[in-house]
């Protein structure tokens, strides 16, 4: 295994520290798996979940566009237009 110097935040530092502590783990081992954890790809189901905020953020846009999409375009929604 290789090593690998970080510098941390101090709270994040203490937060690390205590969760050794109370697990009887070393640090190494504590920030290990936190890091296996963080890349992990979310599950499909998990998707919506994470963009829930952004859907319908942007106000103007045709309430069907996924369906009637070629309709659309003929109209210029999604070219490139000169300025």
């Amino acid at each position: 295994m290789r090593t690998l110097t970080v510098r941390l935040p101090e709270t994040l530092v203490a937060e690390i520290e205590a969760e050794s502590r109370e697990r009887r783990r070393s640090k190494s081992d504590i920030v290990r798996e936190r890091l296996s954890v963080g890349a992990r790809t979310p599950s499909k189901g998990a998707l919506p979940d994470i963009i829930a905020d952004v859907i319908g953020a942007i106000d103007g846009l045709p309430a069907d566009l996924s369906r009637r999409k070629k309709a659309y375009l003929k109209k210029g929604y999604g070219r490139n237009r000169n300025r």
